[in-house]
């Protein structure tokens, strides 16, 4: 009976080794995209709070570096929020995290520690200011906050930081005017409910897993912050032009909005690290954020507006070197 596998010669056994080899090599590449062994080590990833977004794409996220770097470990820390993110990455107290842009320029106007080392990763996804009140609530706007208790978000948040403007825009003064609360999303929906404050503020990616809850426990509505705040706000500060009018889809809240739009304000979301963080390491994160968008974004909803062909846009900050090689790798 004919051997299916006959003996090959030496000579033609080289050719055949080296063509097997070739395979191999182009295997790898494909498994491993960077042709090397994956970044190891143990890096830091500050988040958010809990019934957040920043904290449940960190948790999706680390999920996924996992699969493509074994051998790092990833640090989830919790946060307020934008601005301690920012701060805590400038300073070394963590090594990538998501902040707003807004609070990003906010840091380096101030000329905050370590502002010049900052570096960009990927611009992904917008946050959108929720304003919410009870439904049986008299408060219609923004103006009618004046003497209310409303909640302007944790300090250091991004939400403390936009719903101070969007109140100074509007003639309140958030020190004055109001009896504020430090309530975030983790604290705010239950608060209202039980009619311990009138309103509060959120930006977050749509939808927020905290409102969502809220929505099956009591009737609340949105207030709408329309166009002319947001011009408001362009004329008092450099650090406001990242926020552009839009308007919260009705598919977001669907038993809260019944069909209607919200008017508001959206403001970016980035991914950012230091200059020091090493390159090759930004690089393998970097493409596993952008890989993954599709995995995460089954489970975070804000996950499935990264795109690839918006991802470089981190203003105000330059793309951190590795970043950039991606980028480059894949640039058609």
């Amino acid at each position: 009976m004919p051997k299916l596998f006959p003996r090959l010669g030496r000579r033609r056994a080289l050719p055949v080794a080296a063509a097997g080899a070739v395979l191999l090599g182009l295997l790898l590449w494909w498994l491993l995209p960077l042709g090397e062994k994956p970044p190891s080590g143990t890096i830091v990833f500050s988040t958010g709070t809990s019934s957040g977004v920043y904290q449940e794409y960190g948790e999706r996220l680390r999920t996924e570096l996992a699969k493509d770097m074994p051998g790092l470990k990833v640090d989830l820390l919790g946060s307020a929020g934008s601005q301690e993110n920012v701060q805590r990455v400038a300073t070394g107290r963590a090594d990538f995290t998501i902040a707003a842009a807004d609070a990003v320029e906010t840091y380096e106007l101030a000329h905050g520690s370590g502002a010049g080392r900052l570096r960009g990763v990927a611009r992904l996804y917008d946050d959108y200011v929720h304003l919410i009140v009870r439904s049986d609530s008299d408060i219609r706007s923004v103006a009618d906050l004046r003497h209310k208790r409303v909640a302007t978000g944790l300090p250091d948040s991004g939400v403390r930081l936009i719903a101070d403007r969007v109140l100074t825009a509007a003639g309140i003064d958030p020190h004055r005017d109001i009896t504020a609360a430090g309530d975030g999303i983790d604290t705010g929906p239950e608060r209202l409910r039980q009619n311990k404050i009138d309103a509060f503020f959120w930006s977050g990616g749509l939808p927020t897993k905290g409102l969502v809850g809220l929505a099956k426990k009591a009737a609340f509505r949105f207030l709408p912050i329309d166009g002319d705040l947001v011009t408001k706000l362009h004329d008092e500060g450099q650090e406001n032009r990242y926020y552009r009018a839009t308007s919260i889809p009705e598919s977001a809240y669907p038993v809260v909005q019944q069909g209607n739009e919200v008017p508001t304000i959206a403001v970016a979301n980035l991914l950012i690290t230091r200059t020091d963080v090493d390159p090759r390491l930004t690089e393998w994160l970097t493409r596993t954020v952008i890989k993954s968008r599709d995995g995460i974004g089954a489970h975070v909803h804000s996950a499935q507006l990264v795109d690839l062909r918006t991802a470089i846009y981190t203003d105000p900050l330059y793309l951190q070197e590795g970043a950039r090689r991606y980028y480059r790798s894949v640039k058609p």
